[in-house]
């Protein structure tokens, strides 16, 4: 069973920085994308960066400029540094890793880790 685990979330002001890490249980080529999601509450869940198993990466224009997605292949984990963090970053910030396979995908999520940002 593949298990992916986020750490890193917790309190700060805003213009404050955070780094979030998601540990896979197997190495991170195996998955096609591994991704952060977030969901602030009463909305729906939200693509903030992923990163593809050959390195292209994708952001949320909401956060271009101040957050970025890496991975350190060695570790089996995938991080994202927050910078100029604002109140609207508020969220439940998920991990997830996905696999396809012919017309279909396997998705893995974390537990989700809580960032909230003051003003």
């Amino acid at each position: 069973q593949v298990q992916v685990v986020e750490s890193g979330g917790g309190l700060v002001q805003a213009g404050g920085s955070l780094r979030l890490s998601c540990a896979a249980s197997r190495s991170i080529f195996s998955f096609n994308a591994m991704g952060w999601y977030r969901q602030a509450p009463g909305k729906q869940r939200e693509l903030v960066a992923a990163i593809t198993s050959g390195g292209i990466r994708n952001y949320a224009d909401s956060v271009k400029g101040r957050f970025t997605i890496s991975r350190d292949n060695a570790k089996n984990t995938v991080y994202l540094q927050m910078n100029s963090l604002k109140p609207e970053d508020t969220a439940v910030y998920y991990c997830n890793a996905v696999f396809f396979r012919g017309g279909s995908r396997d998705d893995y999520w974390g537990q989700g880790t809580q960032v909230t940002v003051s003003s």
